[in-house]
C-alpha cells in the first residue's frame, strides 16, 4: 500500500510516517519540507492542489496550529487546504486528523463522545478545524479527534507547560482535574488502523485519563501548586507566554470517550506513566 501523508515533516505526521514505513508501507510525504522517511512531494496547503496520483490512501495531518492568530491564516490551511486535498483524493480513502478542540468548550460533567456539539470554539484554530472536518465528514472521510498530543519532539504541549514553572514549581490554574492525553504513538497507530474504518468521527486518546497535576509533575519533574483561575485569566490579558486558550486546556477537565475507536479493534498503548 502506498500512503500519502500530509504534514509528514511535523511532530504528528512524522510519527505516522515512521510507523507506516516500519509496517512495510510505501510512504509519500506531502508538504513544504521532506518527512523523516519515504519520498517527498512538495505541497503548499495554502494554495496548491496536492499531487496524489500515486497514492492508495491519504492520511491528512497538515494543519495551521496555534493559540492565536488571524482567522484567514488558519482557514487557508485548515479549510481551504482541506477542500483542495479532498478534491485531489477523489475516491481514495482519507483519514483526516482533527482535534478535540472542535468540541464545544466545557466544563464537562461526563466523558465526551463523538456526538458532543462541535461549535462555540474560542479560537481561530478550533473554529477552522471544525469547519475543515465538516468538509471531510461530508466527503466520507474518517475523522480522528485526539487531545493534547505529547511525546518526544513535542513542539506545542511541553513548551507550554514549561512556561508555568517558576522557582522550581509548576503554577497551574486550580483545581486539579482529570484530562485525556494522547501519546503520539497512539495517534500514529490510530491513523494507520483507521484506514479500514467506516467513515465518521472517532475520539483518540490514551486508554485512561490522568490527573492533570500528577501528569504535569511527572513530565516536568517539579511539584505543582495552584493559582486562582481568575488571577490566571487576568495575567493572560497582558502576558505573552500565557493565553486564555492555554488556560482552558488545563482547567476544562475534558475526558474523551474512546469506546467507538476501541470497538473497531484499536488498542492504545498505556501512555504516560504517572505515579
Amino acid at each position: 500500500m502506498r500512503l500519502a501523508i500530509t504534514g509528514g515533516s511535523g511532530f504528528c505526521g512524522g510519527a505516522v510516517a515512521k510507523l507506516a514505513a516500519r509496517n512495510g508501507a510505501d510512504v509519500v510525504c506531502l508538504g513544504r519540507r521532506p518527512g523523516p522517511v519515504g519520498k517527498h512531494v512538495f505541497w503548499d496547503a495554502t494554495r496548491d492542489v496536492p499531487d496524489l496520483a500515486s497514492a492508495d490512501v491519504v492520511i491528512h495531518l497538515a494543519a495551521a496550529v496555534g493559540d492565536s492568530g488571524a482567522e484567514r491564516t488558519f482557514a487557508a490551511v485548515n479549510v481551504d487546504g482541506t477542500r483542495r486535498l479532498l478534491e485531489a483524493a477523489g475516491d481514495r480513502p482519507v483519514v483526516w486528523v482533527s482535534s478535540a478542540s472542535v468540541y464545544r468548550p466545557g466544563p464537562y460533567r461526563a466523558a465526551v463522545r463523538e456526538d458532543h456539539p462541535t461549535d462555540r470554539q474560542r479560537t481561530a484554530y478550533g473554529r477552522t478545524k471544525a469547519a475543515g472536518e465538516r468538509l471531510a465528514l461530508a466527503a466520507g472521510a474518517v475523522v480522528l479527534r485526539p487531545r493534547a498530543v505529547y511525546g518526544d519532539g513535542d513542539p506545542h504541549l511541553l513548551p507550554r507547560l514549561r512556561q508555568t514553572v517558576r522557582g522550581g514549581t509548576a503554577w497551574l490554574p486550580g483545581p486539579d482535574v482529570p484530562l485525556s492525553l494522547t501519546a503520539v504513538e497512539n495517534l500514529a497507530s490510530a491513523c494507520l488502523a483507521a484506514v479500514t474504518w467506516p467513515p465518521g468521527a472517532y475520539n483518540i486518546a490514551d486508554p485512561v485519563p490522568r490527573s492533570r497535576d500528577a501528569a504535569v509533575s511527572a513530565v516536568l519533574g517539579v511539584p505543582v501548586r495552584h493559582v486562582p483561575i481568575g488571577l490566571a485569566r487576568a495575567v493572560a490579558v497582558v502576558s505573552r507566554t500565557l493565553t486564555p486558550y492555554a488556560i482552558d486546556q488545563v482547567t476544562d477537565g475534558l475526558v474523551l470517550d474512546i469506546g467507538k475507536a476501541q470497538a473497531r479493534g484499536w488498542k492504545p498503548a498505556a501512555g504516560l506513566s504517572v505515579s
